[in-house]
């Protein structure tokens, strides 16, 4: 019931504030620690009403970062990253998602991130969140080590979200009004 309030509740969101929001977001993640200490960096692409991750791969880029995105097997549920060197390097897929060819990308090693951008619907401040359904990034960030980051509107904040035994916290989540930050790092 959550995840489907909250598409609703992002879905009304009007251009202009959307893309004022994203900016805000932008610029604080662009002057965090973790950005600046990062050298690849994991992240979806993202669609309306998702927090844009295609400015921030740009700039990766710009400032010299690798950038991983994942690719979703739904049949046994995994998920891998694959470096991202051009969106030419995308094809839209189920529901449509934008998602590396595999077949003209390299895979990228886990261990090579050192930045997680983690997507996400509804978001605790102590990190937890309720993802978009399939619990690929929960399965994904049980033996992540690097830095695990989510972007998020304010309204998108709650809080507490329900959460299982299996359920992996993000350090940090910035939003378009604060910042917030886990102390418990797993």
């Amino acid at each position: 019931m959550l995840r489907d309030e909250m598409k609703t509740l992002l879905g009304g969101l009007d251009r202009s504030s959307y893309e004022t929001w994203c900016t805000l977001i932008h610029e604080k993640l662009f002057a965090s620690t973790e950005w600046k200490k990062a050298q690849t960096i994991g992240a979806t692409i993202s669609r309306f009403p998702e927090v844009d991750t295609e400015a921030l791969i740009t700039r990766a880029w710009n400032e010299g970062k690798k950038v991983a995105v994942p690719k979703c097997f739904p049949k046994d549920k995994s998920m891998q990253f694959y470096f991202l060197e051009d969106f030419d390097q995308l094809e839209t897929v189920y529901f449509g998602l934008k998602e590396p060819i595999v077949s003209i990308v390299t895979p990228c090693p886990k261990q090579e991130m050192d930045l997680m951008l983690v997507p996400g619907l509804l978001f605790d401040k102590k990190g937890y969140r309720i993802g978009f359904g399939g619990g690929y990034y929960d399965r994904y960030l049980v033996d992540f080590l690097g830095e695990k980051l989510s972007l998020a509107f304010s309204q998108q904040l709650v809080n507490k979200v329900p959460t299982d035994s299996f359920d992996i916290p993000v350090h940090k989540i910035v939003t378009n009004e604060d910042e917030y930050v886990d102390t418990i790092r797993k």
